[in-house]
């Protein structure tokens, strides 16, 4: 996966995920709102066939919008890491 930064600044960040679809960006979107500090997080797909999700960030300016992604990137492969465990337990 590739990450294009479209727009960043104090509270906000816009990013496209090159080669990602619904079921990655719905995940982050999910996760994302998790986090107190989110105050908008969603995302776009122009078109299913020809286009990437472009993610959209808002906090409410306590935590640095680059920080929150990464928390919440850490946050998914740790529940990733938990099922594949659990399907080893299988």
């Amino acid at each position: 996966m590739e990450i294009n930064v479209i727009a960043v600044d104090k509270n906000s960040m816009k990013i496209e995920l090159i080669g990602e679809d619904n079921t990655f960006a719905n995940a982050l979107r999910k996760e994302l709102w998790e986090n107190k500090a989110v105050q908008i997080a969603g995302y776009n797909i122009e078109h299913p066939l020809v286009a990437n999700p472009i993610l959209v960030i808002n906090t409410d300016g306590k935590e640095d919008p680059k920080k929150v992604l990464l928390k919440t990137a850490e946050s998914l492969k740790e529940k990733n890491n938990e099922l594949i465990a659990k399907f080893k337990k299988l």
